[in-house]
């Protein structure tokens, strides 16, 4: 390896690391596979969910599904079912499980309200001036595909009843493995009928 090269590998590793997470370039989307059977209840068999109160998971950073998982088993974020499914996991399979549903497609298919769009666009991508609230498109990037080695995840085409709850779960604190805080003091600022709406907008995006 060229001494660039390698200190572009040793940055990013840092990078990770200084967010809690684990490269996933050793992980095996096969197994990922076999083993997502367990999911599929919930976030479909490609992590396309049906249901709106569970998160699709198709698309999204290796990197966000691995940390969430980790979370979940070791109790830094909340939730009864996801801590019992993801407790007997082993690293190698919350990484294989997160490259498997990282590799899959989104299928673009989430319903929203057509009449929030406007004001959820304003939100995303302006924020909230009177209130100070950042825009939304700061750290999930413009069109939503957010940045996976900096820790934010892709929002695009995720349901709008997800969106609203895990807004509200920041909000009221219920959950709090946000780092540096960053979505509590956002939320704090922010009304129900504001996020309705960007959760809305984000469920338009492709």
């Amino acid at each position: 390896m060229k001494p660039r090269h390698l200190t572009a590998a040793l940055l990013g590793l840092t990078s990770l690391a200084l967010i809690g997470m684990t490269p996933t370039q050793a992980a095996d989307i096969d197994a990922g596979k076999a083993k997502s059977a367990m999911c599929a209840a919930c976030h479909g068999a490609d992590g396309n969910s049906i249901n709106p109160a569970w998160p699709r998971l198709a698309g999204q950073h290796a990197e966000y599904i691995e940390k969430q998982l980790h979370d979940f088993k070791s109790g830094k974020r909340k939730d009864a079912t996801m801590t019992a499914m993801a407790s007997p996991l082993s690293d190698d399979d919350i990484a294989n499980l997160a490259a498997y549903f990282s590799s899959q497609k989104p299928n673009g298919n989430a319903k929203f309200d057509e009449a929030l769009l406007k004001k959820g666009q304003d939100i995303y991508r302006g924020g909230i001036t009177e209130t100070g609230t950042a825009a939304c498109m700061g750290c999930h990037s413009p069109n939503g595909m957010g940045n996976g080695p900096a820790g934010f995840p892709r929002l695009a085409g995720q349901h709008p009843d997800y969106v609203v709850k895990q807004l509200q779960a920041f909000k009221h604190g219920t959950r709090s493995n946000d780092p540096g805080q960053m979505m509590r003091g956002l939320t704090k600022r922010m009304l129900e009928t504001e996020m309705k709406a960007v959760a809305a907008y984000i469920a338009a995006m492709k």
